[in-house]
């Protein structure tokens, strides 16, 4: 099988590869992702072309092997939130997102360094949050855990005594879909199954 090349920065992709054992290589993709962003795009389409923006970056870089990336959202009444730039962000973020459901979306892309051949999936999630007290949130800010996430929370960390309910895939919030991860890889004849169970 090729070399599997993972283009992105994120210690929580690299984390949930490395809990199935699968080795890959690290190459963030450090593109300007602000500059890329369309207006009037839809969530759907802005996380699926992200996630190919990164991939193609990294594997123009490369000679042979297989670029995996991926770009997660959380959407609330259609609006993307983002990571937030500062404390009071996340405050307003969690405000506007707790007792309420929203969803993450994350785009997961792979192309083949080789050809250029790719393909692109979007994966949603839904995620309840209970309700919070404004001292709960500013407790729950100060820890600083919030600040460079989508949507000011993580479902991993503490953000896990915040959420009620998760319709759909658990990974997919915390940043990378496994299972649809998994069968993206497949079609390029990368069987993930086979590299960590199949040895």
């Amino acid at each position: 099988m090729a070399e599997l090349v993972l283009a992105s920065a994120s210690p929580r992709r690299r984390q949930l590869l490395r809990q199935l054992g699968v080795t890959f290589r690290v190459r963030a993709s450090r593109l300007d992702e602000a500059a890329l962003r369309v207006d009037g795009a839809s969530p759907e389409r802005l996380v699926g072309d992200l996630a190919l923006a990164k991939a193609r970056a990294v594997a123009a870089r490369e000679g042979d092997a297989l670029v995996l990336a991926a770009d997660t959202v959380v959407v609330l009444d259609g609006e993307i939130l983002g990571k937030p730039r500062s404390a009071a962000e996340a405050e307003a973020m969690l405000t506007r997102l707790q007792g309420r459901t929203h969803r993450v979306l994350t785009g997961v892309a792979v192309v083949d360094a080789a050809s250029g051949r790719s393909a692109v999936a979007v994966e949603e999630t839904r995620v309840a949050l209970r309700p919070l007290d404004p001292q709960e949130i500013r407790d729950y800010v100060a820890t600083g855990e919030p600040l460079d996430k989508a949507g000011a929370y993580a479902i991993q960390g503490l953000g896990a005594l915040l959420v009620t309910g998760v319709e759909g895939c658990f990974y997919n919030v915390v940043g990378l879909p496994l299972a649809r991860t998994a069968e993206l890889l497949k079609g390029f004849g990368f069987d993930l199954w086979r590299a960590v169970v199949g040895r």
